[in-house]
Formats: structure tokens, sequence, C-alpha cells
């Protein structure tokens, strides 16, 4: 005992030796969380620089205690704040391949929308009652702690301290980037967390974002990307309306939410083949392996390169584009390429409007429509209360109905999202696991693969449907991502993690040419299948040896100019503005309002789930009783009634999405 409190006096006694011991256990305990059972004792001896570089960091933010009369609450506050990224980081990859970082924060409003699929009420009411207990303590403690007496803190002898420590920081930082120990780019995100450590690498996704200038970059360097003869006749890469009398093809894309060819999972054994459909489009039309952005998740970078044709390694390490740049910046994409082209533009999926900002981005970037679940009725679930893609083919072929002309559609499917469960869910399902690793992997496996099935009827159904369409259709098809399935390489029999397949149907003859892609490449390689070469980075990709040196340089520095730069390629303007986008491409009207025993009916057209009687903005109690009825269930005054609305109501967090006129 005696040698103990002599070891507290002399050692731990001393802030700054404490703060350094307490940084080397909680990293110690972050990183075992990211890596599972005795990984961070292994990162620890098989890679100690690093390890102890990831001590630094923390101890240079607790040692900032040191400066306060208050050190054990401020302590606390930092412990709290780094157990709970290493925490969050370990359960979320328990649910998917892609670690925690600095711009899941900005998505926590979309995150907190799908706790229902994830946790069960009870979890979600103890996560809160959690959370409301932790405020309660820290308030307590803050009264409570101790404090240093003004005479004991040594502020500038301290502050030298810190300082120097702070300094070291990034010294450490800047040589180990140096003789390569760490790295600024981060190629597969999930490796790099394993490789360079979780505090440093969550980091980086805070102070690492956009796309940074390019060095040299000037109208010059952007100009000679390419050939004069590639540009305008004034010289720069607007886009002006051609084409639009030309005979082209209805254009759609079908991304599949974790859609993959399950038979490549060499860890289990399968009943039978859940993807034969798809399997035979593959040997009859064009295809092959499509190499993603994400890993287990992050549908919308996917989304994002297929439609500019960017790359999100061009961006900070896990960021979204949708919930950054493009929420509050025009761009060019495939839709405003076909749009100029006199192309009808339209967006579907049969999730939320807002999850993501697609109802902002997609305005952004050229779509004329965009149908949502909220526009969607009698949509059939999943058991884990997600849409099914049954719902696609009639919103698919109502959007190329509602124009005259060619039209685009881009679909982004989610019955294939997990989180998928532990039991069995599905009773005598079609596809049966007949072996896996454990029983928790056999239901998982088997509820995913019961849900690719159903995809892959609804493939069938939708192309079916389509060679019966009377103009010409080609449809892109492909998955987003690996699903979220504790998958790694060595169980799945693909290049890497992040490939994924794809085909290139159509309802008119067209050569099949198997070829290997990425995704920012995708959207090019179909256009040039049929003759389009409108768009900057479409010309790009149709132009350029994609094996050169350049390649991806010169298309980081278009990506910058366009995104984040002068906009030189443009002639020094941006020349996209909003394209005042509707939501959904048939109209939700109000035809008459009738009082019934003391209570109003609205009947109307293309009504939902998701519709609510409003009156000056503000939502009223509605029943939905079918696509032509609603019921109101508040007593109005006779005379407002006639001002009565119907809006679209996005049901997680109450916003109006739309209201009819």
């Amino acid at each position: 005992m005696d040698r103990a409190k002599s070891f507290y006096r002399k050692y731990l006694h001393n802030s700054f030796f404490f703060c350094l011991v307490w940084a080397f256990l909680l990293n110690l305990i972050i990183e075992t969380l990211a890596r599972k059972g005795i990984g961070g004792f292994l990162f620890l001896f098989e890679n100690p620089v690093v390890f102890l570089y990831n001590t630094l960091i923390i101890f240079a933010i607790l040692v900032i205690a040191t400066l306060f009369r208050r050190r054990i609450f401020f302590i606390i506050i930092v412990t709290l704040v780094w157990l709970g990224i290493g925490i969050t980081n370990g359960v979320i990859l328990i649910q998917r391949m892609t670690p925690f970082t600095v711009k899941d924060l900005s998505a926590i409003t979309d995150g907190a929308t799908l706790l229902t699929n994830y946790f069960s009420k009870t979890q979600i009411t103890l996560i809160g009652a959690a959370i409301v207990a932790g405020v309660v303590a820290l308030v307590i403690l803050f009264i409570k702690a101790p404090k240093k007496p003004k005479g004991e803190v040594k502020l500038k002898k301290n502050l030298a301290a810190v300082l120097l420590i702070i300094a070291m920081t990034f010294g450490a930082t800047f040589g180990l980037v140096k003789v390569g120990l760490l790295s600024t780019f981060f190629g597969n995100l999930a490796y790099a967390y394993e490789d360079y450590g979780v505090p440093y690498c969550f980091i980086n996704t805070w102070l690492n974002t956009g796309i940074h200038k390019p060095m040299g970059y000037d109208e010059k360097a952007v100009k000679a990307i390419f050939d004069k003869s590639q540009y305008g006749e004034d010289g720069t890469m607007k886009l002006d309306e051609t084409d639009v009398d030309e005979e082209h093809p209805n254009i759609l894309f079908l991304q599949l939410e974790s859609f993959v060819d399950p038979t490549l999972f060499n860890n289990i054994k399968l009943s039978s083949d859940p993807v034969p459909y798809f399997r035979s489009l593959m040997e009859k039309y064009s295809s092959g392996s499509l190499t993603v952005p994400a890993c287990g998740a992050g549908t919308a970078n996917t989304e994002f390169e297929v439609m500019t044709g960017l790359s999100v390694k061009f961006f900070g390490p896990g960021e979204y584009p949708f919930k950054a740049v493009l929420k509050e910046k025009t761009a060019e994409s495939i839709a405003r390429d076909l749009k100029s082209m006199g192309y009808a533009t339209h967006a579907i999926h049969n999730h939320r409007a807002l999850f993501y900002n697609r109802n902002e981005v997609f305005d952004n970037i050229g779509y004329d429509t965009f149908t949502s679940l909220e526009y969607m009725s009698d949509v059939p679930k999943t058991p884990k209360n997600w849409a099914k893609d049954s719902i696609l083919t009639e919103q698919i072929m109502d959007a190329l109905k509602s124009s005259d002309g060619h039209d685009y559609i881009y679909t982004i499917s989610v019955q294939g999202h997990g989180k998928y469960p532990t039991e069995q869910l599905i009773k005598n399902p079609e596809i049966q696991v007949t072996d896996a690793p454990s029983e928790e992997l056999k239901w998982k496996y088997e509820y995913y693969v019961n849900q690719v099935y159903e995809m892959d009827q609804f493939i069938q159904n939708l192309t079916e449907t389509l060679s019966q369409f009377d103009e010409d259709v080609i449809l892109v098809m492909y998955g987003d991502h690996i699903p979220a399935l504790d998958v790694t390489e060595g169980s799945y029999d693909a290049k890497d993690l992040y490939q994924t397949q794809y085909v290139i149907w159509s309802n008119f003859d067209m050569e099949k040419k198997d070829k290997n892609l990425t995704t920012y490449q995708l959207a090019a390689e179909v256009f040039d299948r049929i003759g389009i070469h409108t768009g900057t980075t479409i010309k790009y990709h149709q132009s350029v040896d994609h094996k050169s040196k350049d390649y991806l340089s010169d298309l980081k520095l278009l990506g910058y100019d366009m995104l984040y730069g002068r906009n030189y390629i443009y002639g020094g303007i941006n020349p996209f503005e909003k394209t005042g986008m509707k939501m959904g491409v048939k109209d939700i009207r109000i035809e008459k309002v009738v009082s019934v025993g003391g209570k109003y009916y609205i009947k109307g057209k293309n009504f939902t789930e998701y519709s609510k009687v409003t009156l000056d903005g503000e939502t009223l109690k509605t029943i939905y009783l079918g696509p032509n009825l609603l019921g109101l269930q508040e007593e109005v005054d006779p005379a407002d009634a006639v001002n009565m609305k119907v809006s679209q109501i996005d049901k997680s967090n109450k916003e109006i999405i739309s209201t009819t006129e």
C-alpha cells in the first residue's frame, strides 16, 4: 500500500505523466473496440510507432487540462469524447464495413431516422435514458469535482509544456508521413483505420475535406486538358442545346442496394442460385465487374460517381459530396448533359426524399422530377421495414410515360439494405443457407440472399415490362456496394471488397462488350455505346487513355475547377441554375372538400400514406383512406376549409417536402 501511494505521489500526481498513461490506456481501448478481441494489443506490438503516435494525439489534447483549475472535469470530458468515438466506431463496424468518420456527424439526422431499422424500441429507450443520465452526471460532476487552488496552477510553465507537446505532435505527423508510416490519402478507409489508427484517421476526416487545390491550377492548365476541337465556339464547355432531334434511346440507370452475386461468398453454401435472372443477363448482355467507392455502406457516393464522372477519392476521407458541396452548389451531371439534348430527367428512390439531402442535391444537378417513397402508395415492406423494390417498376414506367420525348431515369433501390438479423425472420425461405461459419451468420446471410432473390425477380419483371415498351430503352443495372456482412477479401471471390457487378440491358440489339469499369467511368462508357458525347466528364473519359499517367490527376484538376475553383472550363462562371425540380411525376391535387357529419373529407388524386392536410403551413391530423381520399381528424372552421392543402410529409422529422398549389 505504501509503495502504491509513493508511486502515485511521484508519478500519477503529476498531471502530465498521468495524462500520458491515461492516453495510452484510452488508445488501447479505442483500438481494441475497432479491431475486436485482442486486436488493440496486436496493433501495439505489430505497429508500435503508429500506436504510440496515436497515443501522442490523445495526450496532446488531455494535457490542455493542466491549464485549468478543474483538471479532473476537463480530463473526464476529453475521455468521454474519445471513448464515445471508440465505442461508436466499434458499434458502426458491427453494422457496416466503413468506420466512423466526422462526416457521419453531419449525417446524424439521417442516422437517427434509421434507428428503428437497427435497434428495438427498448434499446432506443435505454440509449436515450443513458444519454440523459450522462448529461445529469456531467452537471453534477462540474459542480462537485475538485479544483486546484488558484496558486497551484503554474499557467506559464504549463502553457509552454502544452505548446511543446502539441508542436511535437505536428512534427511527428509530418515526419511519419514523410517516411511512409502515415498517409494523408486513404484509398480504402477501412484499411486506413487499421493501418494508421483510429485517432489519426478520425481527425483526418475532419481536417481533410473537399478537393484540395491541385498544384499548378490555372486557366491554362485546365484548358489544356481538352483539345481545342472539343470546346464550343466560345472556347468553353458550356452545355448548349444540341442533338435535340437525334434518335437516342431512353436511358435508365438502376442502382441496386447491396446487390452482388451471393455465390461469390465462399464461406457459405446455398440451396440454390439467388440471382439466376441477373446471371443470365450478364451472359447475354454487356457486363463486367464494377469498382465502386463504398464498402458495406455509402450508397450516395456511388450515385455521385455515376452521376458526375468524378471520383470521391479526390475528396476528404469518408466525405459525402451530397452532404457538402452539392448541397449548396449547382453543378454539372449526366442529368444536365442529357437535359441539354432534350431529355426529361428523373430520379426515383423508394426511401426518404430528405436522406442524404437528395431533395436538394438533385435540384442542384439537373433533375426535373424526383419520386421518393413519400410519393408512392401501398408500398410493400421487408421484415426489417425497408421498401421492397417491386414498387419501382410502376414508378419507372410512370416516369417514362410522363413526357413525350426521351427520358433519363436514375433509380436507387433500397430492399437489400441491412441491418441483417441474427435470428430467423423469414419462414420457409426460397433460398436456404445450408452451411455457414456460425448460427448468427447463417441467419444474416439467409435474410440477405432472400432479399437479393426478390430483387432478381424485380429485375426480371422490369425488363419484361420494358421489352414491351414501344420506345428504345437502355437499362444499366449494378450493385452500389457489397452488403455489411463481415465480408473479408478471403471470403469474397472478387478482386477486392470494392467490386460489384453490372449489366447493360436493352430492348433493341446491341453488341455485347464485356469490360471492367469504375463507377465514375460507367456513364461515359454507356453513352459512348449509343453515340452520345455531350458533357465535360463524359468527353474526358471517352477521349483520354485510362491507363495514362495523367488520367486521374487531370480528372481531379477538372473536378476542382468545376466544384471549387474558378470555373475556367466554363469560361469563368458557373452556368448552372437550379432546375426547379418537381417532387413526383404525378400531380397531387385536391378536387373537392366535403363535410359529412361534421367531419371533413378531401377528395383528389395521387394521395399516399405520407399525404397530410395542411392549413397555413400547419399539419393537421389526417388519415389516409386511399389514393383518392383523405380524412381530417380535427375540427376546422368552415371558413378555412377552402384554404386547406395537401402536403407530403417526411414521417421521421415531420418536415413538409411539397404542398399542392
